[in-house]
């Protein structure tokens, strides 16, 4: 998991202690009408225990970390992530709304103001509270199936509806075990009868031992045709640190063995050909190929070298940064599929418009892209990594169906 250094943590810390002394303060202001001392004394120590405690809390994990099990570490910074952003946001959000309207001319001086700005800070401060909470414990794990027609002279007439359920981004050992949870999501898949099932990477955080016990749910997949997968940047053991390069090795090697164990070719810099009746398509996979700081172990001329003179190809690649270096305008792959953006698990969908913070960082972050003949479809993923939650970003499955024009 990304590790933040002892100077990082020490500004964050600050930074939650100086949100939760501006919000003390105007709670103060708010809670002066109570005539009950002993009510506000409780509610202010309740206050500065839970911010104490968070910071402790922070504070010791960094300290520890090294010494806490890979397994539990996980669990901590999950949990006290998700504890974080939902204490943090509320709070800010609360400050700033209350100083702004204390602060300016918006409201008529006096005491009909007084009574008026407590109670719209309070509705600003709880409103992003439950919110957050809401895409914490539900949410999450409320999978949406997005159905993407793609219509293409190139495609062969024998290819002609083809159906392709598109998946990403698992990192399984976020589900904690809970192999209900995901079993919910391959019986939506299932029931969409794809010919193929595309996964296009982070099938982990970072570690083999996530994998455990998972072979028996993610087997039921079923395609009439085929699964095929590739690999995510979490998938090499990066950031994690090993013992020895051998153990690094054999964390990796357990994993891409996964991949055959639940019934899925993975392609590893590789190309297969389909045929149906003399027409063909070739399904390409390459590994992870991204922009710095991601590691581009992905070579896409190699992976084309045999099915080169096919006219239809889909390539799976996790990053879709890739599909701007090296795929559009330079190759004539009709469709790249990909995911890694998770649409960074926040945003906003009303109809055929999406917005999220992540489009500043990634140009194509979700849904479908075109130029000219070359398709691109984002996914937002199944799972979640780091914030334990989605806001407006609900986790996905992607049915596709190809058509000849």
């Amino acid at each position: 998991m990304r590790t933040y250094t002892f100077f990082a943590i020490v500004l964050l810390c600050l930074a939650i202690l100086f949100i939760d002394s501006l919000a003390f303060y105007w709670l103060t202001s708010i809670m002066e009408p109570i005539a009950s001392s002993n009510i506000k004394n409780i509610i202010y120590v309740a206050f500065w225990f839970f911010t104490i405690g968070l910071i402790i809390s922070i504070m010791v994990l960094k300290i520890r970390l090294e010494s806490i099990s890979p397994y539990r570490k996980q669990l901590l910074i999950s949990s006290l992530y998700g504890l974080t952003v939902s204490s943090f946001i509320p709070k800010l959000i609360f400050v700033v709304v209350v100083s702004i309207l204390y602060f300016s001319n918006f409201l008529i001086r006096g005491e009909k103001s007084l009574l008026i700005i407590p109670l719209v800070g309070v509705f600003f401060g709880f409103l992003p509270f439950f919110v957050i909470v809401y895409a914490v414990f539900r949410a999450v794990y409320r999978f949406k199936v997005h159905q993407v027609v793609i219509k293409s002279d190139l495609l062969p007439q024998n290819f002609n509806g083809l159906r392709l359920v598109q998946i990403s981004d698992l990192h399984l050992g976020s589900f904690n075990y809970r192999y209900h949870i995901l079993e919910r999501a391959i019986k939506t898949i299932n029931s969409l009868n794809p010919d193929f099932i595309f996964f296009t990477g982070d099938l982990v955080n970072n570690y083999a031992w996530e994998l455990n016990g998972w072979g028996d749910v993610l087997k039921t997949l079923t395609a009439q045709q085929g699964k095929y997968s590739v690999l995510g940047n979490h998938d090499y053991g990066d950031y994690s640190k090993w013992e020895s390069e051998e153990e690094r090795k054999g964390n990796f090697e357990e994993i891409k063995d996964f991949h055959a164990q639940i019934g899925f070719k993975l392609l590893l810099n590789e190309a297969e050909c389909i045929e149906i009746n003399g027409d063909k398509i070739a399904i390409v996979g390459v590994e992870n190929w991204g922009n710095p700081p991601f590691k581009q172990y992905g070579d896409l001329q190699k992976s084309l070298q045999e099915v080169d003179g096919i006219g239809f190809k889909i390539l799976l690649s996790h990053d879709p940064s890739h599909w701007k270096e090296e795929v559009v305008h330079k190759t004539n792959i009709a469709l790249t599929l990909s995911g890694h953006t998770h649409g960074m698990q926040a945003g906003i969908n009303i109809k055929n418009k999406a917005w999220s913070p992540i489009k500043y960082k990634y140009e194509h972050w979700a849904g479908l892209y075109q130029v000219g003949l070359q398709y691109l479809y984002v996914t937002r993923g199944l799972g979640w990594m780091g914030f334990p939650g989605r806001l407006g970003m609900r986790p996905e499955i992607t049915l596709i169906a190809l058509e000849n024009e």
